[in-house]
């Protein structure tokens, strides 16, 4: 799997644990091995600018997703084809902030972020209870099982 990490935002971050769950999350998903995933960490500037052009809301957001070649879940038997997955854009000044109010880590919840925007790219959304419901018991799944992992280690 090639995961691509750009960190723009000035601010640093566990980047080898954002990329191991990114890893994670597209393995759970049973995304095709040779998929592309590019990951860029920018500041609220530059975050604002995306969320205005591409969502028409003002203001920096926490996490874009940037679908490329519409890639869907696969299964154990039957991983998505290869292709490129998209681009995720993450705010970690916007992250730091939710952090503070979740009572967790920084890092927490960038990577609950990259999670929640590796969904969207495999054409999850939230906008509807039903929608809510399976994508967040879904990442909190994928989220869970990557913890215990990292505490295995």
């Amino acid at each position: 799997m090639s995961i691509e990490l750009n960190n723009e935002s000035g601010v640093e971050v566990d980047e080898a644990a954002i990329q191991r769950l990114a890893a994670f999350a597209l393995d759970a998903m049973h995304v095709h091995a040779d998929a592309e995933l590019a990951i860029v960490l920018v500041d609220e500037g530059a975050m604002e600018q995306l969320h205005v052009r591409w969502m028409d809301e003002p203001g920096p957001t926490d996490v874009l997703s940037f679908p490329m070649d519409e890639l869907r879940p696969g299964t154990e038997d039957d991983p998505t084809p290869a292709g490129l997955l998209g681009d995720i854009v993450l705010c970690p000044q916007v992250a730091e902030e939710q952090a503070k109010t979740a009572g967790h880590s920084s890092t927490d919840e960038m990577l609950l972020l990259t999670c929640h925007g590796i969904l969207h790219l495999l054409g999850f959304d939230h906008a509807e209870p039903d929608e809510k419901a399976e994508m967040f018991g879904l990442q909190g799944e994928i989220l869970t099982a990557f913890a215990a992992q990292r505490r295995g280690r």
